[in-house]
């Protein structure tokens, strides 16, 4: 019950920190000064908000139903990883879901995803492999071999499918799908990450498809690939 309950907060406030990152990513802001703007609170309201009442309140509505989804999502994600691994797992996995999540959000916003989170998620990557480690080996040396093979891996594997399509399609995989899918390396390993890859661009097809966008964001894919794979390695 507290998992969940911790799941759900967490969730409720990933618009929340998706539409602060989103103003201030492209700028590539420190860290303190991006953890600065996220806990900093308005003082003002603008007088704009108030020249159309109606409009403001149905966005306020809007938003609440946006975190109320993500906290619900979150909420049974986390309750899953609380079921499946033992205890001294959960922090990791719960850290790297949230992360994925919060990327997620941000991907959909603004198409960009900031090396603010995916270099930390790269190094929790490999601070997971040398002191917890389980989805990656039964040793230390194991898993740390392995997670910085997943690493290379799922850097190199995209970089060199974008120079094949780079020609025809200059804008396949931008920097950071690259960089996220080395940093679910680090966490899933040399073996899963192939994987993640395959998946998401299936995913990225089925989408394309259904909204029939020439340009959307990638990252959404690799986190849904991502956690039908982690689901699929902690059952």
């Amino acid at each position: 019950m507290l998992y969940t309950l911790i799941g759900f907060v967490l969730g409720f406030f990933i618009p929340y920190l998706a539409r602060r990152f989103s103003k201030i990513m492209r700028a590539t802001p420190t860290f303190a000064y991006a953890l600065y703007y996220i806990l900093k609170i308005n003082k003002h309201v603008s007088k704009d908000k108030y020249l159309n009442c109606h409009k403001y309140l149905q966005l306020r509505k809007n938003y609440f139903m946006r975190s109320l989804g993500w906290g619900i999502i979150s909420a049974a994600i986390v309750s899953i990883i609380n079921v499946a691994l033992p205890e001294n797992e959960k922090p990791w996995i719960v850290f790297f879901v949230m992360i994925l999540l919060i990327l997620t959000e941000i991907d959909k916003r603004i198409q960009f995803l900031p090396d603010i989170l995916t270099s930390p998620l790269l190094i929790g990557g490999f601070a997971y492999a040398a002191f917890s480690g389980l989805l990656l080996g039964d040793t230390t040396v194991e898993a740390t071999e392995n997670s910085a093979l997943g690493a290379i891996f799922g850097y190199i594997i995209p970089v060199v499918a974008s120079l094949l399509l780079i020609k025809k399609h200059p804008d396949n995989l931008g920097g950071g799908d690259i960089k996220i899918l080395a940093a679910i390396g680090a966490w899933l390993g040399l073996s899963n990450i192939p994987f993640v890859i395959l998946l998401s661009c299936l995913v990225f097809a089925i989408s394309y498809f259904i909204t029939k966008k020439r340009v959307d964001a990638f990252g959404p894919s690799i986190v849904l690939a991502t956690l039908i794979v982690l689901f699929l390695l902690i059952h």
